[in-house]
């Protein structure tokens, strides 16, 4: 759902906490999800509006935790091991290029034992940190800020012109 203000009911942003050099913004509009904000941000663009005046705003920021599955111990593991197989293979990879009689080969052995070692030390420390929680957090997550919706603000001096631009946009979902 995309709400749009009119210029008679667009908020004036009050400018605390600006400097002189800041100019004031206004904004004269608000989205519920990002994607209709960056597609009216692009309408300005395409209509030749200096979009360099403007900002899309998350407002309502919330911290979202979304569990992902349950931690044992072989997941613990499995998840140090990726961790620790990436720098490994990297650093093997750097270590086998200073090898100056077959840099291709040294490198590619090196980034494999890389990958190997650093995925047993991974393992390792993975079930170490499991260990050391003692049951505490025996679940994986991802986490994420999600704002509830989204203000376009522009710079109060082209406020009116960007209004004009967005009230000729089409709605999403209709071509343009």
């Amino acid at each position: 759902m995309t709400t749009h203000h009119s210029g008679a009911h667009a908020r004036a942003d009050t400018g605390a906490g600006t400097t002189q050099n800041t100019p004031r913004r206004r904004t004269i509009a608000s989205f519920s999800n990002y994607e209709d904000a960056e597609r009216a941000v692009d309408h300005l663009s395409d209509n030749k509006f200096p979009v360099g005046r403007t900002a899309i705003v998350g407002v309502d920021i919330r911290m979202v935790e979304q569990v992902v599955g349950r931690m044992n111990w072989g997941r613990a593991m499995l998840h140090g091991a990726a961790t620790g197989a990436v720098p490994g293979l990297l650093f093997g990879w750097i270590f086998g290029l200073f090898d100056l009689i077959n840099p291709l080969v040294a490198a590619f052995t090196l980034a494999l034992y890389g990958l190997v070692f650093g995925a047993l030390i991974g393992a390792v420390i993975g079930a170490i940190t499991y260990a050391l929680q003692r049951g505490r957090r025996d679940f994986s997550s991802v986490t994420a800020m999600v704002p509830s919706r989204y203000d376009l603000v522009v710079d109060e001096e082209v406020a009116e012109d960007a209004l004009r631009l967005l009230s000729a946009m089409t709605p999403a979902g209709g071509g343009e």
